[in-house]
């Protein structure tokens, strides 16, 4: 990624904070396995700071859309408050294979890391796992593909938490190889994860009005979309 094509994908700047819109397949940063990753190429972002920014949070690699980046330390402890608080809203978008059991609701079940030779995965635990909410509604549904348009809200901040969650109502995300492989239209070949980061609201500054930014959904997600009924 250029410098010039990085930073195309800025959607806020100011003195404090950078909100950028992750392109899907490029994790945040380096896993064991090293790779190619964001973290590399935010130097281009410092604007005549001595640093580039770092993350106020992460996104999954295959998930696209906003992610907050922290110009200096003393802006990612206050962004790491807000979060920790829960007082930055997140919005993504998913579709789903099938349909959650009503048009709109809370999901409220405790995750846990699951740990095997084959690798990990969250799991839903009512007694070993941690807090975690998520809002859902009905945007659209493509009743022939049997697809369904979701906006959901993330009340706490789980690894994989949406994913898990929509798999937990019978709709995992289409395109998720981690939680939908035991239903073979959940990931058919070449199809990507459907989740996006649409929306964030940040309070960063007390006596303004709170910064909204909004990321427009990835390529491969808008032919779905479109048959769900999203105009765009």
């Amino acid at each position: 990624m250029t410098p010039e094509q990085l930073e195309a994908r800025l959607l806020y700047r100011d003195g404090l904070m950078l909100i950028l819109d992750k392109p899907a397949g490029l994790a945040v940063h380096a896993g064991p396995r090293g790779g190619v990753n964001l973290e590399q190429f935010l130097g281009a972002l410092s604007f005549g700071l001595p640093r580039p920014p770092a993350l106020a949070h992460r996104l999954d690699r295959d998930t696209s859309g906003c992610l907050v980046l922290g110009r200096h330390r003393k802006a990612l402890a206050k962004l790491g408050k807000l979060f920790s608080q829960g007082k930055i809203d997140k919005t993504y978008w998913a579709v789903t294979v099938g349909a959650p059991p009503t048009e709109s609701g809370v999901i409220d079940k405790p995750l846990a890391k699951l740990n095997r030779k084959t690798g990990w995965r969250m799991i839903v635990d009512a007694k070993a796992g941690q807090a975690a909410v998520t809002e859902w509604r009905v945007l659209g549904q493509s009743p022939a593909d049997g697809l369904t348009w979701l906006e959901l809200k993330p009340r706490t901040g789980r690894t994989h938490q949406i994913r898990v969650h929509c798999e937990a109502l019978g709709c995992p995300i289409l395109g998720d190889p981690t939680y939908g492989r035991d239903r073979p239209a959940v990931t058919p070949p070449g199809v990507d994860l459907h989740l996006h980061a649409r929306r964030i609201v940040v309070p960063l500054y007390p006596k303004r009005d709170p910064i909204i930014a909004e990321a427009a959904p990835p390529e491969h997600m808008r032919p779905t979309l479109r048959r769900c009924g999203w105009v765009g």
